[in-house]
C-alpha cells in the first residue's frame, strides 16, 4: 500500500467488468502514474449497491468481484481498493484488497466503519455530500476505533439543491484540520449530476473535471481519486462523469506542474 502521506493517484473504472477491461484501465493507470511519478492504486466495485434505480447495475458480485481484483493486482503490482457496504464484507474483502473504501451515503454507518478499521486495511471514507468537513471527524474516529492507522477521506463535492453539487476547495484544510487525516479529491464523481436524466438516473459534466482537479490540487488536495474508462459511454456505472482513460496521462502531466509551481507547499 502506498504511503498515505505522499500524493496518490486513486484511479480505475466505476464497476469492475470483464478481466480484459479491468486489466487494461489498471495497466493504463499505471502507466500514465509512472509517467508523472506518482503511486497509483487500482479503484473498481463488485457491487453498487446505492444505485437510484432498481435496474441499475450492480456489477459482478462479492466472490467473483475479489477474483477480478485479485487477477488486477497479481497482473500490474497496483494495490486495489473497492468499496463496501455491509459490516460483514470487510473481512473477506480484506483478504484480497490494499484498501477498503466506504461510500458517500454510508460514511456515518457506525458498525461498517469500525468493521473497516478491525481489518488493520487501509480506509477510504468518501464525505457524504451533505457533511460539514467538521463532520468528518466522528466517521475517521470510528475507523480509528476498530484499530485501523492508516485512514484517508475523499472530498466529492456537497449537495447544492436537489440536482447538483459543488466543490468547496476550503474542504480540504478544512477535513485535515478537523480529522486529521490526508484528504484526496474526487473529480469525477463531483461532476456528477444527480438525477438529472429523463429516467431519474445520475447525469454529469466531465468537461469541469479538469478545471476542478487543477483547482483541489492548488488549494493543497493530498491526492486525486479519479475513475477512468477507454469509452466512458459504454461503462455500465457512471459513465456520464468519467475521465476517459487516453486523458489521465495529459491530466496528470497538468497535476505535476501544478505542484512543482507551488514548490514545497504542495510536497506534504
Amino acid at each position: 500500500m502506498p504511503d498515505l502521506e505522499s500524493f496518490t493517484l486513486v484511479s480505475g473504472p466505476c464497476v469492475l467488468e470483464d478481466e480484459e477491461l479491468n486489466l487494461a484501465v489498471a495497466r493504463g493507470v499505471a502507466a500514465a502514474a509512472h509517467e508523472a511519478g506518482l503511486e497509483a492504486v487500482f479503484k473498481a466495485s463488485f457491487d453498487k449497491a446505492n444505485r437510484s434505480r432498481l435496474g441499475s447495475a450492480r456489477g459482478p458480485g462479492l466472490a467473483h468481484g475479489l477474483e477480478l481484483l485479485r487477477t488486477v493486482r497479481e497482473d500490474t503490482g497496483l494495490p486495489v481498493l473497492t468499496d463496501i457496504h455491509e459490516a460483514a464484507q470487510a473481512g473477506p474483502v480484506a483478504e484480497v484488497a490494499d484498501v477498503l473504501q466506504i461510500p458517500a451515503f454510508l460514511c456515518r454507518q457506525t458498525s461498517l466503519l469500525v468493521a473497516a478499521g478491525e481489518t488493520g486495511k487501509a480506509v477510504n471514507v468518501k464525505k457524504g455530500q451533505w457533511m460539514s468537513p467538521a463532520a468528518m471527524a466522528g466517521a475517521v474516529e470510528k475507523v480509528r476505533a476498530g484499530g485501523a492507522t492508516r485512514v484517508m477521506v475523499t472530498e466529492r463535492g456537497t449537495s447544492f439543491g436537489y440536482g447538483d453539487l459543488v466543490v468547496d476547495l476550503r474542504n480540504f484544510a478544512l477535513v485535515r484540520e478537523a480529522a486529521g487525516v490526508p484528504v484526496i479529491f474526487d473529480g469525477t464523481h463531483s461532476v456528477q449530476t444527480p438525477g438529472a436524466t429523463a429516467d431519474g438516473s445520475t447525469g454529469g459534466a466531465p468537461e469541469h473535471i479538469r478545471a476542478l482537479v487543477r483547482g483541489a490540487v492548488a488549494a493543497g488536495c493530498d491526492g486525486l481519486f479519479l475513475e477512468v474508462h477507454p469509452d466512458p459511454a459504454s461503462a455500465p456505472s457512471d459513465g456520464s462523469n468519467m475521465l476517459p482513460l487516453s486523458d489521465l496521462p495529459s491530466v496528470l502531466r497538468e497535476v505535476v506542474a501544478i505542484r512543482r509551481a507551488l514548490g514545497a507547499e504542495a510536497a506534504r
